[in-house]
């Protein structure tokens, strides 16, 4: 049953939401009712996983930038400076070639060596460009993670608030039927004190009515249970009043788009099938980037270096006479690698067959996933059609038992029993009107449809 399989998911969805738990401190202590939009849009907003991917894509973002910045060229300074004493006994000679001293005392030398040095790469083998791209496309992928978390998480809202609408009209239904038996078991009371019923007659109308009580009572916890789980799911505070807004009407499907064209719709625009196929291309980048290895590198490289030292001259002549200009070139040619190259290209490739697999499994999963929607539309449109056939008979017979038990002259046991057949057609029918359309809703939803009510 809808309602039983749409319980099963929420419970599963809290379990990896409540760990999770966040909250949004501008709504505290408030009292908000949202439509299902509402939900969704803060939902999409809010959520932890889709927040965390969004994270993700600013490191991706981060990656592109540094990759970006290979092209250009480095650039480092440096500066040393050392100062030497020693005891000038011996007469020591000192690093300018004189005599230090030839006994007592002791000397000070100072020397220190400044420069700038820069390189740029040439040519790699475009691996730098290649590595760009594929950081480009890595950054694609995770804006695709992110809109594939929001479809799923919108799928989890919709459920969820749909178990809340079905919920409602329960409570609708029960409560109609509250106040009907107790209107019977009123009129019923009159008759037992005049002494036209039986005693048991009058009873079995108090139990069905304690029966309706009951229930009604346990689809108001129901209600509450699931608006908690709705209420998790977004993240909610934990003190915020919470409640959604009943859509005026529900309409029922009158035509169904066909499937292959949903299918097609579906594999040429869903996120993981955008996904998948990036992630052949960032696999085949892979491929070009390890083939580099292969390629000689040719690097340009440039020096500006001065220094001076304690007894050769003032400081600042010293530094113009050490001035010294460099530039150069060079070039690394790979000969013999270790097959490190090799294997990094053949790793390569075996990524690149395992991205073509991943994507051939998405596209599959998708279709299936497609056609089993289709299925379902089919079944619950069926479904649907069906249960307002029954529910119409058993709507009519239930009127005239209750007509024929306002005037005594039916069988409280025939009545009970069309009350009970009464009560199962309207509850297979507003559950087959929601089943139906949940099915549509996720089916439009593959054809890139927004899901409102």
């Amino acid at each position: 049953m809808l309602y039983k399989k749409i319980n099963i998911l929420l419970i599963l969805s809290l379990f990896c939401c409540i760990k999770l738990k966040a909250q949004d401190s501008t709504l505290m202590g408030k009292t908000i009712q949202w439509d299902l939009v509402k939900c969704i849009d803060y939902a999409r907003k809010n959520n932890i996983q889709i927040n965390t991917l969004r994270l993700s894509q600013l490191t991706s973002q981060q990656q592109y930038l540094l990759a970006k910045a290979s092209r250009l060229p480095s650039l480092s300074g440096s500066a040393t400076q050392d100062f030497e004493h020693a005891n000038n006994n011996s007469g020591r000679v000192g690093n300018n070639g004189n005599a230090t001293g030839s006994g007592g005392g002791s000397g000070l030398t100072a020397s220190g060596s400044y420069g700038l040095n820069s390189s740029v790469t040439i040519y790699n083998g475009n691996s730098i460009n290649n590595t760009i791209s594929q950081a480009n496309l890595a950054v694609q992928s995770a804006n695709l993670n992110i809109i594939q978390q929001e479809n799923d998480v919108t799928l989890q809202i919709t459920q969820a608030y749909l178990a809340i609408l079905l919920d409602k009209e329960n409570i609708i239904f029960f409560t109609d039927q509250v106040n009907t038996a107790k209107a019977q078991v009123k009129l019923e009371q009159q008759r037992y004190d005049v002494g036209s019923v039986a005693r048991a007659a009058l009873i079995q109308l108090q139990a069905q009515q304690a029966t309706d009580q009951y229930t009604l009572v346990n689809e108001k916890n129901t209600e509450r249970g699931d608006l908690l789980t709705l209420k998790q799911l977004l993240l909610l505070p934990s003190d915020v009043d919470f409640d959604i807004i009943k859509p005026d009407t529900i309409t029922p499907i009158d035509t169904v788009t066909a499937f292959h064209t949903v299918e097609q719709i579906a594999l040429k625009n869903r996120p993981e099938v955008k996904n998948g196929e990036l992630g052949v291309k960032i696999a085949q980048y892979g491929v070009d980037i390890a083939r580099a290895g292969y390629k000689p590198t040719l690097t340009a490289g440039g020096s500006l270096n001065t220094g001076y030292q304690t007894g050769q001259g003032n400081f600042p002549g010293q530094l113009n006479n050490n001035f010294t200009q460099q530039i150069g070139l060079t070039l690394s040619v790979p000969i013999f690698t270790k097959r490190v190259v090799k294997t990094q290209v053949e790793e390569a490739k075996i990524n690149v067959d395992q991205a073509q697999l991943n994507l051939k499994n998405t596209n599959i999963t998708l279709s299936q996933a497609v056609e089993r929607a289709y299925i379902n539309v089919e079944n619950a449109k069926g479904q649907y059609d069906a249960a307002l056939e029954g529910y119409k008979y058993n709507q009519e017979s239930y009127r005239i038992a209750t007509e024929q038990l306002k005037v005594g002259v039916a069988n409280i046991v025939d009545f009970l029993l069309q009350k009970t057949l009464f009560v199962q057609a309207e509850q297979a029918l507003v559950q087959a009107k929601y089943n139906e359309l949940l099915t549509l809703k996720i089916y439009d939803f593959y054809r890139g449809i927004p899901i409102k009510l």
